[in-house]
């Protein structure tokens, strides 16, 4: 039956239906802003306006019955839109909805600036992925269940595949070095789409020069000399690769048809 449940989602997060949510107002319930402020995530401001989150129960004793599904965007995105390269989660969410979920059991936050002119300055921060692994942890308790699944999208796989590993982390523009915690262990399904596991080979063009393709935290991907390598490759990517703690009982990794 889980494995049933498994192949559902990886379907289900590629389709598109017509509008069931309007991007332009669409924020946390107020039933979970009203949860999280008293729960010790006031600060971190999860609700930034409109379309840059969703979900929560529309009231406080709503159950709550399928595993909640926790959408991670990729660079530069946002939680949901409509705007052409930043819709986000949108058409995925409508899917879900139209198939018998609820706002209760899908959720998504935006954990970038959002702004397409800032792209090559996002990498593997330590502010990004402490906000996302609390929001995991967030979603995990405000609904009472037991496990949750996550699909992730280009920059947030490898972004939600080290919040949910947790362990140790280095980030020099943010205080060093740092720890993120013990594993997640509640992950039933992990869904990753077009993630730079390995790096990115537009980074061959610019080389680690901007925070996204770094050598430290980014997804330069190294480089090949008389053969053999690939040698400088990120070590965010080295370590998270070499980590054997898994993501999830179910993990998914679906590729684009061309490399990024």
């Amino acid at each position: 039956m889980a494995t049933t449940v498994s192949f559902v989602l990886v379907l289900c997060c590629l389709c598109w239906v017509s509008s069931a949510i309007d991007p332009s107002t669409s924020i946390l319930s107020s039933d979970f802003r009203n949860w999280l402020d008293t729960n010790g995530y006031k600060s971190d401001d999860f609700d930034e306006g409109s379309g840059y989150s969703y979900g929560g129960r529309s009231y406080s004793s709503q159950s709550v019955s399928k595993t909640p599904i926790i959408f991670v965007h990729g660079n530069s995105d946002k939680a949901v839109g409509k705007t052409f390269g930043q819709t986000g989660w949108t058409a995925s969410i409508e899917y879900f909805l139209s198939n018998g979920y609820r706002q209760s059991e899908l959720y998504a936050i935006t954990w970038g600036p959002a702004n397409v002119l800032l792209s090559s300055q996002q990498y593997h921060s330590k502010p990004y992925l402490t906000r996302i692994r609390r929001f995991i942890e967030a979603v995990k308790s405000y609904t009472g269940k037991s496990k949750v699944n996550v699909i992730s999208h280009s920059m947030g796989v490898t972004l939600a595949r080290k919040a949910i590993k947790g362990g140790p982390a280095h980030d020099s523009a943010n205080g060093g070095y740092y720890n993120l915690g013990a594993p997640l262990k509640y992950v039933d399904t992990f869904i990753g789409i077009a993630g730079g596991n390995l790096g990115l080979s537009s980074c061959y063009f610019s080389g680690p020069t901007t925070p996204t393709c770094g050598s430290t935290n980014g997804f330069y991907p190294g480089y090949l000399y008389l053969g053999t390598g690939p040698y400088g490759v990120s070590q965010f990517l080295v370590d998270l690769n070499n980590d054997k703690t898994r993501e999830a009982n179910y993990i998914f990794r679906l590729k684009p048809h061309s490399p990024e």
